[in-house]
């Protein structure tokens, strides 16, 4: 049965069967004694997305109800996190038989999950990336591939992109480069944040440098098949190794395919591609962070580094890798994870049997309800009525973004590109979510949109969310 669409905000008069199955209206608490709660005793950086929270009681494939029974279109997936669907059902029957006969045992043991895991995972790794090491967040992933980058190499220095995002833990704090996600203490040290090719904000690109259905209306001098853009900023990280890094000295460079967090920062053509041969002549690894960009959200490919054309040395993932339960990977080399045997090292809950089998039945819904393909179709649809509706309504900056991994940055109406001011984007930001749309918040500014769905999202879905968007958008400026 199909959800009836509407924008008003109407409770779920016809849930779809499962949901109506299983649906309870309440959780016996209300906003405000959750709001108290959260007050006294949760951690206070917790803030509320909306100035009247949301208490989500449940969630079906792309939908989510709160606790009153009003029924939203989830676009941002948990921060790009939920791949395949709320509550899937073959998750959540494979979830109840692995608790029925084994949930967590020391990896010292052997249990058939976690090599089964392991083993179908590294079969979807091109080149010689086959060697896993499961965790349970995106931070310690890439924490590990700071570790595994120093070892390998015998050299201390990390480069990273400025604008991008790759955890909260201590030591990758120091590779994020946004200043909302960095605290005043002492940082970690050989850590250098270089300047962020942004084709939309920095100082060089346009309207023939990006990888997607919609370019940026910015005008430049590149044609379709040179891009000076990119040769520009490739100019400046070559001149972080003169001012800043030994040469040779470098033991990893850091990069998201499409930056998440950032906003939905797209590169210019070839620019990864060429960074990865400036980080091999300086005996460095490329590091590929697919935290976001992973498991065929793209469309095109299943992996975000497939589309620059590099086979990196250690790819991290996390998020979508679990469907929304916590895990994640590290793939590497079978020479390069040797460097690891130089000391002990274990991760508790890594690769746990019900982790290990919420993984594999990830990747079996990707292939057998062909999401990639659907990301690929959906999201190219959907990237190109945004870039028509950009056409139409002024305050759109600029659309960008691959698949279902979509960013729509808002401006000022001011002819400089000036970021939609935050009372107006906050307003536009409710108007979605009281017309039944949730979608996420990105870029230093927190004034770029940022779509990341489940990937099971329908066309209709994607109009609704367009309806929704353009509505939302005009009365908040006009």
């Amino acid at each position: 049965m199909i959800v009836r669409r509407a924008i008003n905000g109407e409770r779920s008069e016809q849930l779809p069967l499962t949901c109506q199955q299983t649906f309870i209206l309440t959780t016996g608490r209300s906003v405000e004694e959750i709001s108290k709660i959260r007050q006294n005793n949760v951690n206070p950086i917790l803030n509320p997305l909306y100035k009247k929270p949301l208490l989500i009681h449940q969630g079906h494939m792309q939908w989510l109800f709160d606790n009153d029974g009003k029924r939203y279109l989830d676009m941002f997936g948990g921060i790009c996190t939920v791949s395949v669907g709320h509550c899937h059902p073959t998750i959540t029957e494979v979830v109840s038989e692995q608790f029925k006969s084994l949930v967590h045992i020391s990896n010292l043991y052997h249990q058939p999950k976690l090599f089964e895991y392991s083993k179908k995972l590294a079969e979807k790794m091109p080149g010689d990336l086959k060697v896993v090491y499961l965790l349970n967040s995106g931070s310690e992933a890439n924490d590990l591939a700071i570790l595994l980058a120093r070892l390998y190499t015998g050299n201390n220095e990390i480069l990273s992109l400025k604008n991008c995002y790759h955890g909260m833990s201590y030591q990758t704090m120091g590779l994020t480069s946004i200043s909302h996600y960095k605290y005043p203490v002492v940082p970690p040290v050989a850590m250098h944040n270089v300047m962020n090719p942004d084709i939309f904000r920095g100082i060089w690109g346009g309207s023939h440098c990006r990888d997607s259905p919609v370019q940026t209306s910015r005008q430049c001098s590149c044609s379709s098949s040179e891009c000076q853009a990119c040769d520009k900023y490739i100019d400046v990280l070559k001149n972080e190794f003169r001012s800043t890094i030994s040469r040779g000295k470098l033991a990893g460079f850091f990069a998201e395919s499409i930056q998440g967090i950032g906003g939905t920062v797209q590169f210019p053509k070839n620019y990864i591609k060429k960074a990865y041969e400036i980080v091999k002549d300086n005996n460095g690894l490329f590091i590929s962070d697919e935290v976001q960009t992973g498991f065929g959200r793209t469309g095109d490919h299943f992996w975000g580094f497939e589309g620059h054309g590099i086979i990196p040395d250690i790819v991290t993932m996390a998020k979508g890798i679990g469907n929304g339960f916590p895990m994640s990977a590290v793939v590497t080399t079978k020479e390069i994870s040797q460097a690891l045997t130089k000391a002990s090292h274990f991760n508790t809950f890594g690769g746990n049997a019900v982790a290990s089998a919420v993984g594999l039945a990830v990747l079996e819904i990707i292939e057998k309800e062909k999401l990639q393909q659907n990301s690929k179709e959906v999201g190219t649809y959907l990237l190109t009525e945004l870039g028509k509706m950009k056409q139409r309504i002024p305050n759109i900056g600029d659309v960008r973004g691959k698949g279902l991994m979509i960013g729509v940055e808002l401006i000022e109406s001011d002819g400089n590109f000036t970021s939609l001011s935050h009372d107006k984007y906050e307003s536009f930001f409710e108007k979605c979510k009281d017309m039944g749309l949730l979608i996420g918040t990105g870029g230093f500014n927190k004034n770029v949109v940022r779509i990341k769905p489940p990937m099971c999202i329908t066309k209709e879905d994607a109009d609704f969310t367009l309806e929704v968007i353009e509505k939302a958008l005009l009365a908040t400026i006009h």
